[in-house]
């Protein structure tokens, strides 16, 4: 089916620049980007010598969050044709997925939870043709090098928080500056400790729901993880808006309680 070269490149180790790390019910998760996926498979079979088909996409629920926002799940099976290059010969694979949309709109909600469970459905049907497509990041006994956001840049250590569920986060005084505007504090600073609002826990659930990290940093929360641009209309609609000179979305703190 394979030839010796796409043998080799199946069989070698996983690189882990191409890791990502996600935190889900405070567990961290070891997950390859949906985009990387597609590059590693046209990579190794070949642009025309594989494809992808969605046998199923169901809506499984909806509901509305404490913060008004609407959450919807679906739920996708897709099936993978692998051909040689001859395409004589033919093996599938097909797995299900699953994804979450949270927004304002529904139509937002709708197409943010569709497109996340194909996206994992092909990421699941290809992972049995091992390490290139994340099989070994299901073996629990491995490690992965995570960057926090201690380790950013112009992000002392002391003065970051990253929000757990029930993590309380300090409210800040109004009228501070953008993030790109922020000085630098002492790094031993203490911060107060308050408990936040329904909201603003709700903001952070909703966004952590959707693989992103929420940090707080000199009175501002800021949103990171992978992807985010895809996510941005989400982001958006909880009140964050883009710092064009950091490259981030943030939210003031006193605005957000």
């Amino acid at each position: 089916m394979f030839n010796d070269q796409q043998t080799k490149a199946l069989q070698s180790e996983l690189s882990s620049d191409r890791i990502k790390v996600r935190d889900k019910a405070n567990i961290k998760l070891s997950y390859l980007e949906g985009f990387d996926i597609i590059d590693t498979a046209n990579n190794i079979f070949g642009y025309g010598n594989w494809a992808y088909t969605i046998s199923s996409l169901e809506q499984v629920s909806q509901e509305v969050n404490a913060n008004q926002n609407v959450v919807i799940c679906y739920k996708a099976i897709v099936k993978v044709d692998v051909y040689d290059i001859n395409h004589s010969t033919m093996i599938s694979r097909q797995d299900v997925g699953f994804g979450t949309g949270v927004a304002r709109s529904l139509a937002d909600a709708h197409e943010n939870s569709a497109k996340e469970a194909v996206t994992d459905a092909l990421k699941r049907s290809l992972r049995s043709f091992g390490n290139q497509f994340g099989n070994s990041l299901y073996d629990k006994s491995k490690s992965v090098a995570q960057n926090t956001p201690s380790n950013m840049p112009n992000a002392p250590a002391n003065q970051n928080a990253v929000f757990g569920q029930n993590q309380a986060i300090p409210n800040q005084a109004p009228n501070q500056a953008m993030p790109s505007q922020i000085p630098n504090q002492a790094p031993s600073q203490a911060m107060p400790n308050q408990t936040p609002n329904d909201q603003v826990m709700g903001d952070i659930q909703s966004l952590r729901n959707m693989g992103l990290d929420v940090v707080e940093q000199n009175g501002f929360l800021l949103v990171r993880g992978n992807n985010i641009f895809a996510k941005k209309d989400t982001i958006k609609a909880l009140g964050f808006r883009w710092d064009s000179k950091t490259k981030q979305w943030y939210k003031q703190l006193s605005n957000a309680a």
